[in-house]
């Protein structure tokens, strides 16, 4: 580039290029110099020659002003999401040669090269597992671009219910999910022996039902003809909890086992690592309760659940630890399909924490085809029952459904009318502790002093967890980890 054409180097120029460093050397020895015709001769430069400007550039300039307006009263604006880029680049701080942590762009103006760190390859990659979320403001402004409700109107983990079902209208969704490796269907070999064994317990074995409820045999037409038709918010107000009960209050009424659940209703996964967007938020979800673990088991996964704002494999909501069931409810048996595609999104995350968990200790092969999680969808009069697992492959981790059970309740004089409720207790009170308990034993086998790096990048396009630099002896075994 010509030092005499008073234009700056461009900074994005490769530091490689060894002309266009020399050439930017004498730029900076001999500074701009005003172009000159090859017909006149060169004139000494004089200190005002550096002002000098081009009559016809000033004139269009002041001609894009408003009349109203003068240069000196235009203020430079400052974009939220500029500013969020900076605070962006001040915290990706390098290292320059000297030691020294720097504002990249910073070195790149000093030097006039990037810090020798970027040219490094790296022996690992170590990095904290937990994961920043975007910050409040720039998280709100990415609310108000991709919603049309007012952002006062919705808390920020909380999309009206048109809003968070939209992206799933479309089948094209379901090829989506399979791009990350989560399949709305069985794999080739099915469930495990001891899964099938176990889904037919929980759909056979008996419950306690409520006596005095919209579902008792004299009121039972009489509320099916009052929803058919009507909207998803009148549905879950009427039958929600008669298809799905209320884990917490169970435990209420003296079910203390289930004291260590917690469940949420119609709030987003703010805190769990994205598999795609949008980020799942089930009209009903149940997991664990942070005190549901000792603190020495919180001591343990703390680095893989990290602090305030940040993202992890294990939660769902901020206080949701390994989410084991979900429910949506729809209206029209079109609209299922809605519900099932927000179903399976939202338990291949909750699967993935589990087998995530697991590999940490080399015992993943334990969950290969196993029913790690279930899932109810259901409308005004039908319902459908998946159980949710894994197909491990080495390192590479797809999610499958299992269909359960696909019913009408309304048939037959409501003769299945309480058959999803029975399932749904049978899985607190049979699936649940023990599933609790396998999890709760694997974290205690987590030394209290971690040493770990991250896993080569997953198949499916995300970081996974890695396996511990000491491990158990855990890790040629393929015992069903039910069968433990």
């Amino acid at each position: 580039m010509p030092c005499g054409s008073g234009r700056k180097p461009d900074l994005l120029l490769a530091p490689t290029d060894v002309k266009w460093r020399q050439a930017n050397r004498d730029f900076r020895k001999v500074g701009p110099q005003l172009s000159v015709p090859k017909d006149e001769k060169a004139r000494p430069q004089r200190r005002q020659d550096r002002t000098i400007k081009d009559p016809k550039r000033t004139r269009s300039k002041e001609d894009k002003l408003p009349s109203s307006a003068t240069p000196s009263q235009k203020r430079p604006r400052t974009s939220p999401l500029q500013s969020h880029i900076d605070d962006t680049i001040g915290e990706n701080a390098a290292v320059s040669d000297s030691g020294d942590e720097i504002n990249p762009l910073e070195y790149w103006r000093r030097e006039f090269r990037w810090p020798k760190k970027y040219f490094e390859p790296e022996s690992n990659m170590n990095y904290l597992l937990s994961r920043k979320k975007y910050s409040s403001s720039f998280r709100g402004k990415l609310s108000e671009a991709g919603s049309t409700a007012p952002s006062s109107t919705t808390r920020s983990d909380q999309n009206p219910r048109e809003a968070k079902s939209a992206p799933y209208q479309s089948p094209q969704y379901n090829i989506l999910l399979e791009t990350k490796g989560s399949f709305m269907r069985k794999s080739e070999l099915g469930i495990a022996d001891t899964s099938k064994t176990v889904s037919r317990t929980l759909l056979e074995a008996e419950q306690i039902v409520l006596e005095d409820s919209l579902f008792q045999d004299d009121l039972f037409d009489e509320t099916c003809e009052m929803i058919q038709d009507r909207n998803e918010a009148k549905v879950i107000q009427d039958i929600a909890r008669l298809i799905i009960p209320s884990a917490q209050s169970l435990a209420i009424r003296g079910a203390k086992r289930l004291k260590i659940l917690i469940e949420s209703v119609n709030e987003g996964w703010d805190n769990s690592i994205a598999l795609t967007k949008p980020r799942p938020q089930p009209d009903y979800a149940i997991g664990f309760k942070r005190t549901a673990f000792t603190e020495d088991q919180l001591k343990k996964i703390q680095p893989f659940i990290g602090g305030f704002g940040e993202t992890s494999f294990f939660l769902g909501t901020y206080y949701m630890y390994f989410p084991l069931l979900t429910c949506e409810v729809k209206c029209g048996v079109q609209a299922l399909d809605v519900a099932d595609r927000q179903n399976a999104h939202s338990m291949a995350l909750a699967v993935r924490g589990v087998v995530e968990l697991f590999r940490l200790v080399k015992r993943e092969k334990e969950l290969h085809q196993e029913i790690l999680a279930f899932s109810v969808s259901h409308a005004y009069r039908t319902v459908r029952i998946y159980g949710h697992y894994p197909v491990i492959d080495g390192t590479k981790t797809t999610f499958y459904r299992h269909p359960i059970h696909d019913f009408g309740f309304a048939a037959l004089d409501g003769k299945e009318k309480w058959t999803a409720y029975k399932f749904t207790k049978n899985v607190y009170d049979i699936w649940m502790p023990t599933h609790f308990e396998i999890i709760s034993s694997v974290i205690d086998e987590l030394p209290p002093d971690l040493d770990f790096k991250t896993s080569q990048q997953s198949e499916l396009g995300e970081p996974g967890l890695s396996h511990l630099s000491s491990q158990s002896s855990h890790g040629a075994t393929s015992t069903s980890y039910m069968a433990k």
